[in-house]
């Protein structure tokens, strides 16, 4: 039996234990939320002070270039670029994933002449399924878009597909591609990759440039912590950028977007993907949040991740098989990310009641409760007392409660 004496032992010996002063995290919660929204880093609301009382409140438009708005996005991408195994120059922040997986795709795509064939997972994130098929149809229709499942990915590349469109950790079970191989099985057929890093960004050390992964697309509100809606990145291996043509060719995609002429002129390199203006506030708030990660070991960050789905998958499974819960993640933790579910049939109910007692996960339908495990604030003991919350309330049926029945917006 895995006690609380052992969890605080795990916790004094946590290299990682440092980081979690760093974060504000409410009194008397258990945020096991973080693979939805990150907390907030402490260092976030003085720069963005900063931003609004002496950068636009006095410098006003002077501040494009005193302060280096216009540097931005850049700048953010350069600093994401390590986390996933980028260079520099590789990676961009602009947008939304969605918009951002629009440009990608439909630049892979124009690349891709002669081959009709989206490939993707049956249980993808559905937004990317619905940019695809966006896509698809904005195109004419012209192109197929072929759903398996992710057991039938590599033998259903063939010489039809254009793009292998994936997200690289499913957002429900946690299952995780094995990136390397599923590219090295795309480039034999002559496909390209395009990954979805949401679910695995600032959770695990991620090498795009190891195996040569052609494009790529991940938010900033989740393990990076840039807050709510903050702008997502894309990359785009060096030696395609100078061949993707955006489909969505704004003036700050231009190579002299000051110039004003009528024709547009894609810029060199990977701020061709650029479109509008940048989000000052908004890329502020991130590109402060990801100082921290310049101080992060990613081996350490990942070893503790595993540590802490192994210790929460032990602690529902010595509570015993009357809580009801099935689990719905590998064990194995090369084929999974940072976090794990349980399926329950009430599971949308279950969540309610752990969030009023200070267990903050989140719900997926149709019956799985989410937990994620983010590494640089969650405590050992965090996840010791989330099980014992939880197992109360699933032992004792404390989750059925008609409040803890009406479903809300966002789940």
């Amino acid at each position: 039996m895995i006690d609380r004496k052992h969890c605080e032992d795990l916790d004094r010996r946590d290299p990682l234990a440092r980081f979690r002063e760093r974060f504000t995290l409410p009194e008397g919660v258990i945020y096991l939320d973080g693979n939805s929204l990150g907390p907030l880093l402490k260092s976030v609301p003085e720069r963005i002070r900063q931003v609004v009382d002496r950068e636009w409140g006095q410098g006003l438009i002077r501040s494009w270039n005193a302060a280096r708005w216009i540097d931005l996005p850049q700048r953010v991408g350069d600093k994401i670029a390590p986390l996933i195994g980028a260079e520099p120059g590789e990676v961009v922040a602009a947008d939304s994933t969605s918009v951002n997986l629009f440009k990608l795709l439909s630049a892979a795509l124009a690349l891709q002449r002669g081959r009709s064939v989206i490939l993707s997972e049956r249980d993808n994130f559905p937004t990317d399924l619905y940019v695809a098929q966006g896509v698809r149809d904005q195109l004419g229709g012209r192109h197929e878009i072929k759903p398996v499942s992710a057991n039938e990915l590599r033998d259903a590349i063939d010489e039809r597909v254009a793009v292998v469109m994936l997200t690289h950790v499913n957002f429900r079970t946690g299952a995780r591609h094995d990136m390397a191989a599923i590219t090295a099985a795309a480039h034999a057929k002559g496909a390209l990759t395009l990954w979805d890093l949401s679910h695995s960004v600032g959770a695990m050390p991620l090498g795009l440039g190891a195996v040569r992964a052609d494009l790529a697309i991940g938010c900033g509100y989740k393990y990076l912590n840039g807050g709510p809606g903050a702008p997502a990145f894309l990359y785009v291996r060096r030696d395609l950028q100078g061949r993707i043509r955006p489909p969505l060719a704004g003036w700050m995609g231009h190579r002299e977007p000051f110039a004003f002429v009528t024709d547009y002129v894609p810029a060199e390199g990977i701020l061709r993907n650029l479109c509008g203006t940048p989000p000052v506030l908004a890329m502020a708030a991130l590109d402060a949040a990801l100082d921290l990660w310049a101080e992060v070991d990613l081996a350490e960050l990942r070893a503790k991740s595993v540590a802490l789905a192994d210790l929460l998958i032990g602690l529902v499974e010595e509570q015993g098989a009357d809580l009801e819960l099935t689990l719905a993640t590998t064990r194995d933790a090369e084929r999974r990310g940072s976090q794990v579910s349980f399926a329950h049939p009430e599971g949308y109910a279950v969540m309610q009641a752990l969030i009023a007692r200070g267990v903050i996960g989140d719900y997926r339908a149709p019956n799985l409760v989410r937990f994620g495990l983010t590494p640089l604030y969650l405590r050992y003991v965090d996840v010791f007392d989330a099980v014992a919350i939880l197992a109360d309330i699933l032992r004792h049926r404390r989750w059925d409660r008609a409040e803890f029945k009406k479903r809300a917006m966002v789940t």
